[in-house]
């Protein structure tokens, strides 16, 4: 890792929800930080749900967040590498966005190795004990067959249909993803601890979960959940020797 440079985390800003002002805001916000951070930058993660909605059809993709896309396509341009994860509101990127604005796509957990510390970095949904439901429809919208079945349905129905269920299930979650659940609880704080067992990490950094935490789970082992872009503006930065959970003013 270069000793000047820092790796920057970031999660969850749910492009496109609950409108369209609002979603403008948060996009506009969100360039203002990347512009901040590309000064110092090595790598960027984008860790899941950069969209509330994305679906790629093979000729067309959902309109909008130009801003943000340019600003991304000027960063890998410039040399500096973005990554991002899949989410579960946005697992329906394929190759438009690695082509368009030169990023790399992953939909399962990566480790990374960055001056002798190890991380564990993901979207973090499916992960952990319980939520079969999550996991069965994953599964569902995961497949080929079923993927190949909605691309035969008009974007505009197609997407206006994904846009509306999304908007109810943030309406029915009623904000209890803002509450701290405990440790014993909280799903991906168990799934860490398992993996522990199996296998040392310094770091384990992951989306999903939309509260910012950053949680001990041993000695030389620690938790961060990124939160997400429409209350907290919070990410995390990595600077060669430590690790800060941070929210953007």
């Amino acid at each position: 890792m270069n000793t000047t440079k820092k790796i920057y985390f970031a999660s969850d800003f749910h492009l496109g929800v609950p409108n369209h002002a609002s979603s403008l805001e948060r996009e506009k916000r969100i360039v203002r930080w990347l512009d901040e951070v590309k000064q110092d930058a090595q790598e960027i993660f984008i860790m899941g749900d950069l969209f509330d909605f994305w679906f790629e059809y093979k000729h067309s993709v959902p309109k909008g967040f130009v801003r943000l896309l340019g600003k991304i396509a000027e960063i890998t341009d410039s040399g500096i590498s973005v990554t991002l994860f899949t989410g579960n509101h946005d697992m329906w990127m394929f190759d438009y966005l690695p082509k368009e604005i030169g990023v790399t796509i992953y939909r399962e957990p990566i480790e990374r190795t960055y001056n002798g510390k190890i991380f564990l970095l993901g979207h973090g949904d499916g992960l952990g004990p319980g939520d079969k439901g999550y996991k069965f429809i994953k599964k569902v919208f995961a497949n080929k067959f079923c993927q190949w079945l909605f691309a035969r349905i008009h974007p505009n129905f197609g997407i206006g249909m994904a846009n509306y269920w999304s908007r109810k299930s943030r309406v029915s979650n009623n904000g209890g993803d803002k509450i701290f659940l405990g440790e014993e609880k909280e799903w991906l704080v168990v799934y860490c601890k398992q993996i522990l067992e199996k296998k040392q990490y310094d770091y384990f950094i992951f989306g999903h979960r939309h509260l910012p935490l950053d949680i001990k789970l041993s000695e030389n082992s620690r938790y961060i959940n990124l939160g997400e872009w429409v209350n907290y503006n919070s990410y995390a930065v990595f600077d060669g020797n430590t690790l800060k959970l941070k929210d953007f003013k």
